[in-house]
C-alpha cells in the first residue's frame, strides 16, 4: 500500500524561512539536559535576541530552542507561532522588504 505524503502547513514553513534569517549557535549539551545547556551557553556567551540555539544531545539528536526577549522556547513552537513574537515580525518584515530592495537596485 503506498505512503501518503505528510501535509506540510504553510503557516510553519513560513517561520521555518523567518527562523533561518537569525543568527544560530550550535553547541553540545555535554553532561546537562538540553534546556539546561542553552541556558547556561546563553549566559556565559551573553548571547541577545533573537537567536536560534541547536543543541546537540547526542550523534543523532538535536534539539532547536529560541532565545526570544520573553524567555527560551522550543524551535518548533515558535515555527508555527511565529506571529507571537514581536522580534520575529521585524526579521518577517526585513524578509519580504529584500527582494523589492534587490530588484530596486537592479533597475536603479
Amino acid at each position: 500500500m503506498a505512503r501518503r505524503r505528510k501535509r506540510k502547513s504553510r503557516r510553519r514553513q513560513e517561520g521555518r524561512r523567518i527562523l533561518e534569517c537569525i543568527p544560530q549557535f550550535s553547541i553540545e549539551s555535554g553532561e546537562d539536559k538540553p534546556v539546561t545547556a542553552a541556558r547556561k551557553y546563553i549566559q556565559t556567551a551573553g548571547i541577545v535576541p533573537p537567536a536560534l540555539l541547536l543543541v546537540k544531545r547526542n550523534e543523532h539528536t538535536t534539539d532547536r530552542y529560541f532565545w526570544a526577549e520573553k524567555g527560551l522556547f522550543g524551535a518548533q513552537y515558535v515555527e508555527e507561532n511565529h506571529f507571537l513574537f514581536p522580534s520575529l515580525r521585524l526579521e518577517a518584515e526585513e524578509t519580504v522588504d529584500a527582494p523589492e530592495a534587490a530588484v530596486a537596485v537592479a533597475a536603479g
